[in-house]
């Protein structure tokens, strides 16, 4: 696609922004008005939502698509969007939504209830004919649709296999954006980079490594966004983002490394925090190796400083995490859990007893991404402190993108343990995905490390479908005790997210859902 003029004026600017700002004791760069510029922590992998997995790139495409609801600003609940009201039935299994009239996509084809089920019917039905546009890592989260049937236009209607709790939610997570079927067509396995939504936003350009442009789109159903352009700008090292915030470079930085927060305390910038659902922790393999007995499991768990890599390493930016459900879950989050101590002695007595001294680990480390928050001074502080219990640990290092591909399709054969974080909408995203042994990676899954328990299993499948809510928490709740003693990952951090903006704009808040949304976002 050919670059408007206006998009153009605004890569030239990111360009010479970024000259300046690699320039000891250059001036401030000024950036121009309306055009929004965005420091991210990577390259997307693509722009398709039903094709990816990672915030950083929900954070382009929350702001390019739309679904047929959304988080409320400010909350995890959610409200209407491309959908305008819905009805449930009784038993829970039929969901029936009146959709938005007059809505087009971006490149002029209309958004009805046809467009509606090419979506999901694409992401879940092996026989459709652009199934494979995919592979649709997440389609996990509407697994319990049976069928999408188009009432009329404007009603659409999707039928259930049982009782599903967190089916809206799950609608207002971007695997659930609303792509355009024709864009869908005329570009195939390609959509991802050539992508059309209904959002305030409209795709410019992809210039690899360099930038993501969207513009804004006028005719947008609820209201045309203020600023005229964004340029999202992958700049992986935390370093370089944060000099480019500082000389001018750029607007917006996500993800502000915690020994940089005082850089930005004067008045030219304003620091925003957010608390919301993250966890980061290690994914340790227990399929094969050291790892596959619970014993060094838990060694793992007691020998690492957790409180000391929160407080030093993160400078008091998160708290230590107690199991696999973040606390911003208040009515699912198991409070009576204790965090495992560091205990390197209860450690060392641990590994004696599984034979395990001296043993090799490989540890698959990321240069960055979302949420990861500083994985490489974490990953060295956990190096040092698994090898003071007797491990011998050696770390590989890699972009966020490549670690990914490393790290999902499985750690066997390869590592025994890996970084990851995770930011979800409802306390059943994360476990479903990632601990069940139904979410083995070859399963399509992301329980990378092959941890496996028929009873953990069994609370997750009865969780999501019980509708009580307070029998629903204590199902979870009875989750996370198990998780916590069979120790499948070495649970580290929960996070609270932040983000830096200059002094010229204003009306950016951050949310608890982690999306970057911009469409109330001004810019002087």
């Amino acid at each position: 696609m050919t670059l408007l003029p206006f998009t153009r004026r605004a890569l030239l600017a990111a360009s010479a922004a970024t000259a300046m700002a690699l320039t000891a004791g250059g001036a401030l760069a000024q950036t121009p008005e309306d055009v929004l510029i965005v420091g991210q922590i990577a390259e997307p992998q693509a722009l398709d939502p039903a094709a990816v997995t990672a915030v950083n790139d929900f954070r382009i495409l929350m702001n390019v698509y739309d679904g047929l609801v959304r988080y409320k600003d400010g909350t995890l609940e959610v409200e209407p969007a491309l959908a305008t009201d819905w009805t449930i039935s009784d038993d829970g299994t039929v969901y029936t939504f009146t959709l938005r009239e007059g809505v087009t996509f971006h490149d002029g084809s209309a958004f009805d209830a046809e467009a509606v089920k090419f979506n999901f019917d694409r992401m879940l039905n092996e026989d459709h004919p652009y199934h494979d546009t995919g592979p649709f890592p997440l389609s996990f989260f509407f697994s319990a649709v049976e069928d999408v049937a188009v009432i009329d236009a404007q009603t659409v209607q999707f039928t259930l296999n049982g009782p599903y709790a967190p089916f809206l939610s799950n609608l207002a997570y971007p695997t659930g954006l609303i792509v355009s079927p024709a864009a869908v067509a005329e570009h195939g396995a390609d959509f991802g980079r050539n992508p059309s939504g209904t959002g305030p936003f409209m795709f410019g350009e992809w210039r690899s490594n360099e930038a993501v442009v969207v513009e804004a789109n006028a005719d947008y159903w609820d209201g045309a966004p203020e600023l005229q352009t964004v340029v999202f700008r992958p700049i992986t090292d935390a370093n370089t983002r944060t000099a480019e915030m500082l000389a001018g470079g750029i607007d917006l930085m996500v993800e502000v490394p915690p020994v940089a927060l005082s850089e930005f305390e004067g008045d030219a910038y304003t620091l925003h925090e957010q608390a919301g659902p993250h966890v980061w922790f290690l994914i340790l393999n227990a399929k094969e190796g050291p790892f596959a007995d619970v014993r060094v499991r838990q060694a793992a768990n007691f020998a690492i400083n957790k409180e000391a890599i929160v407080n030093d390493v993160l400078e008091g930016t998160a708290e230590v995490a107690a199991g696999p459900t973040p606390p911003a879950f208040a009515w699912a989050y198991n409070a009576d859990l204790e965090p495992y101590p560091y205990n390197p002695d209860r450690a060392r007595e641990l590994i004696a007893d599984a034979g395990a001294e001296g043993a090799e680990l490989t540890f698959y480390v990321t240069e960055g991404g979302s949420g990861m928050l500083d994985p490489i001074a974490m990953g060295t502080a956990i190096q040092a402190d698994l090898e003071a219990v007797g491990f011998d640990v050696t770390i590989e290092t890699y972009e966020w993108n490549t670690f990914l591909g490393n790290v999902n399709p499985g750690l066997e054969g390869k590592a025994d343990m890996a970084e990851m974080a995770w930011m979800t909408n409802d306390p059943d995203t994360l476990p479903f995905l990632a601990l069940r042994t139904e979410a083995w990676p070859e399963n399509g899954g992301f329980n990378s490390g092959y941890y496996s328990n028929p009873e953990v299993d069994a609370l997750l499948d009865a969780a999501r479908v019980e509708t009580d809510q307070d029998e629903r928490a204590r199902l979870y709740q009875e989750m996370q005790v198990i998780v916590q003693e069979d120790a499948p990952w070495v649970f580290v951090a929960n996070w609270k997210q932040n983000a830096v903006t200059s002094d010229r704009v204003s009306g950016f808040t951050l949310q608890p859902s982690f999306f970057l949304l911009l469409d109330d976002v001004v810019k002087n």
